[in-house]
């Protein structure tokens, strides 16, 4: 659920162009929440603190743990994700590619003041099974070191048999996958090396 500055300004805004969203929810003194759906109907969440839970330590204290940089999500009509992600949201392309350095099957969209991404994930099959839905259908979750990452999730467990791997993006990433098929990808912060297809054209996540 991407955060909001404010997000009955939000709300307002996506009103006034038309977009329908549901009703502003306060949960428990803590945050603003709203959802709406996207042109693929996908529904999309914004929320805005307001305040902070008895665990929290609240702004400038900084807590190490992980966090998701980006969610992927199958899309049928770029155009008219475009029209409501970039035009009307003001996300940017960040980085684009495919399996072919012809072949545009990812676009990542970055959000307007921030470094995480959302990922178009294109040219699946309608009729695409549940196993392809779920490699299709991620989160990723930043790490500093992949091979660190893998080795704590064979500590804590882990079995699988995939390995870490230089992406199409540059980027080192490990793929796992919960119990119901849905990707879970690990992935580190920058590029080691340059990616196909297209240059980044915005700030990389931190630690």
């Amino acid at each position: 659920m991407p955060e909001a500055a404010d997000a009955r300004k939000l709300r307002s805004f996506l009103s006034a162009h038309g977009v329908a969203v549901d009703q502003l929810q306060k949960s428990d003194n803590i945050s603003l929440s709203f959802e709406t759906q996207d042109a693929d109907g996908h529904r999309v969440g914004f929320t805005q603190k307001v305040g902070f839970p008895i665990n929290d330590p609240g702004p400038g204290i900084k807590v190490s743990y992980g966090r998701i940089i980006h969610a992927g999500f199958v899309v049928h009509d770029r155009s008219a994700e475009d029209h409501f992600f970039k035009d009307i949201l003001g996300f940017r392309v960040y980085w684009h590619g495919g399996r072919t350095d012809d072949e545009t099957s990812w676009v990542d969209m970055q959000v307007p003041d921030g470094t995480d991404w959302i990922e178009y994930m294109l040219n699946v099959p309608a009729d695409a099974d549940r196993h392809t839905l779920g490699v299709m259908n991620h989160i990723a979750l930043g790490v500093p070191d992949i091979h660190a990452a893998e080795a704590q999730l064979r500590k804590n467990g882990w079995n699988g048999s995939e390995k870490p791997k230089i992406g199409r993006d540059g980027k080192w990433q490990l793929n796992l996958y919960d119990p119901d098929d849905t990707r879970v990808e690990f992935m580190e912060f920058t590029p080691v090396q340059k990616p196909c297809c297209s240059d980044y054209t915005g700030p990389h996540p931190k630690p």
